[in-house]
């Protein structure tokens, strides 16, 4: 354009632009800044490929990716069957999957999860080959273990009573757990063939813990079946298939697997490891990242023990390869870079070490902690967990404590329940950070060990009351406290001196309290004339750090020395005030 650097960082400057000669400009200003000059600008794009110098780039995991919603296809679903001791869980899924597991566990209880996949034709479109996955817990100390490090695998809860029974602690505590789960569930009342069975006591039940059946208005699937007699069992697959399809499960079968591990041990093998897979497809020779483990996948086998080469979206099968054995509940993901996968897992084997060693574990809310913390709690819900000698007990604390009105704090009660407080309360309240209320009841030895190594609160009680106290004041402790002046002492200014370096002290004499070193104000004739904090307190020539009331001293005070005999000095204090529940 023959203009000089200098004319065109000018001609910038008047635009806005501040520029130096050596730095870019982008082509918008380049187009008006040629078209001051009379010129012309047209930009041409560089071919990229050409310029690109291709840099070694370090590696990383990829663990996971989301997936575009083309990609999601239909997957099993994946159901849990929960239910209280000896109701029939592991019959009735004995006869859904054909197999008897109960013979091979120890005195006819479940031991261990399995994790049980079968194929059923849809109920509506027989042609129509549909898969699930069951799991069948122990319990629910499993099921709270993974929910508690965040793991929540199944897509629907059936949750098993026996029609003889009725609801007992452990249908409650499997109810409490797929509450907080926030999965459906469907209620199958096994035992239908029982001569003393009352099918209509369990939907009665389970109406007041807010399960309503759909034929009285609710939206909750009732199965009556029988284990023993195979009746209704169709009807409750068929309610389940109905149930998936509602929810329109998807996945994405075409990406590295991902999923978690349901449980796992040590065999003749080496490490073994049952897991489901949530999406993605997991293939044997695939490089598996699990918590502080990895492994190359040696081998794979379905619950029969046959051999699988792959198991896509919702599968459960047993793999080996893995160099240690992980936690249940842990999550996996297979990678594609060995090396990387191994830096991880041994890098996250250090931070564990570590964190041992420095004893950091998350801390669970205390009674405590509400009280002396206040100012740094910032929840305004209080979860417990309530165990009672009786169900009128239970009854009469939770309906106390559903009494207590308040705008300002939440009172949730995860799950009430008769007995001991046992070690699957303290893993629910683990997961659902909660403090444990006991009342007449004692706590199992195993329950004060978990408690210990969770960090979850057990406070146990005699009387109703003062369980009743202490909750009202751990919720008054969630909310932030009032700030409140508090007038510590007075002095009136008897004398004023001259200081020869220059300003003035107030000789006084302490009326009332005390005078301490900090928040001061002065009053004259009632009015408030200075507000600040002391910068001397004298009595003699010594600093004090307090005067009581009928004693002398001298007070200066910081950005004031316009002092007059009479004024009232006051020492002031700021506290904290725990709010009521008002």
């Amino acid at each position: 354009m023959g203009r000089r650097p200098f004319q065109l960082i000018a001609d910038l400057m008047q635009m806005g632009v501040f520029a130096t000669v050596t730095q870019t400009i982008d082509a918008e200003v380049a187009v008006k800044i040629c078209a001051k000059n009379g010129f012309k600008f047209e930009t041409e794009k560089r071919d990229k490929a050409a310029h690109v110098v291709n840099v070694p780039r370090e590696q990383k995991v990829e663990l996971d990716q989301d997936d575009a919603s083309e990609q999601l296809k239909p997957r099993p679903p994946v159901i849990t069957i929960m239910g209280h001791v000896d109701h029939g869980k592991t019959s009735l899924l004995d006869v859904i999957r054909k197999a008897n597991v109960v013979a091979g566990e120890a005195g006819g209880i479940t031991q261990h999860i399995g994790a049980y996949t079968i194929s059923y034709p849809h109920p509506e479109r027989r042609e129509e080959v549909m898969q699930l996955t069951f799991l069948d817990t122990p319990g629910h100390a499993a099921f709270s273990a993974m929910r508690a490090r965040g793991a929540n695998v199944t897509d629907i809860v059936v949750l098993v009573v026996a029609a003889n029974d009725g609801v007992m602690p452990q249908t409650l505590e499997a109810l409490s757990h797929a509450k907080a789960a926030k999965v459906p569930i469907i209620v199958a009342v096994n035992k239908c063939d029982h001569p003393n069975a009352n099918p209509m006591r369990v939907k009665q039940q389970l109406q007041d813990k807010g399960l309503t059946p759909d034929d009285w208005g609710g939206d909750t699937l009732y199965v009556e079946c029988s284990a023993l007699t195979k009746q209704g069992v169709d009807r409750l697959i068929e309610s389940i298939l109905l149930q998936a399809e509602l929810m329109e499960l998807k996945a994405n079968p075409d990406r590295k697997a991902k999923g978690n591990v349901i449980e796992s041990g040590v065999e003749p093998g080496g490490p073994v490891a049952t897991v489901l897979v949530r999406k993605g497809t997991l293939r044997v020779g695939d490089v598996v990242l699990c918590g502080r483990h990895f492994g190359r996948v040696r081998a794979m086998m379905n619950e029969d023990g046959q051999r699988l080469k792959e198991a896509g979206p919702s599968h459960a099968v047993r793999l080996l390869g893995l160099n240690g054995v992980p936690e249940a509940g842990s999550e996996f993901s297979a990678v594609d870079n060995e090396k990387a996968a191994r830096e991880l897992a041994e890098e996250r084997e250090e931070e564990r070490k570590k964190s041992d060693l420095e004893g950091l574990r998350p801390r669970r809310q205390t009674l405590e902690d509400i009280f002396t913390n206040i100012d740094q709690m910032t929840a305004k819900v209080l979860k417990v967990i309530i165990k009672a000698d009786t169900q009128g007990s239970v009854e009469a604390i939770c309906e106390a404590l559903r009494k207590i009105e308040t705008a300002k704090v939440q009172l949730e009660i995860v799950h009430s329940a008769v007995g001991a407080i046992s070690e699957g309360d303290v893993l629910l309240a683990s997961s659902a950070d909660s403090v444990i209320l006991g009342f007449h009841t004692r706590v199992d030895s195993s329950a004060a060990d978990t408690a210990k190594r969770e960090g979850v609160q057990i406070k146990l009680y005699a009387i109703i009351y003062e369980l009743i106290d202490q909750v009202k004041e751990a919720m008054a402790g969630l909310l932030d406290p009032l700030l409140k002046e508090v007038v510590v002492g007075q002095a009136e200014v008897r004398k004023v001196f001259e200081l020869s370096k220059g300003g003035k002290v107030a000789g006084c004499l302490v009326a009332s309290g005390r005078l301490v070193r900090g928040k001061m104000r002065v009053r004259r004739r009632n009015n408030l004339i200075y507000e600040g904090v002391s910068l001397t307190l004298k009595r003699f020539q010594d600093e004090v750090p307090e005067v009581r009331a009928g004693f002398e001293c001298g007070i200066r005070l910081d950005g004031f020395d316009d002092f007059q005999e009479g004024d009232i000095i006051e020492c002031y204090a700021i506290e904290k005030v725990a709010q009521k529940l008002v």
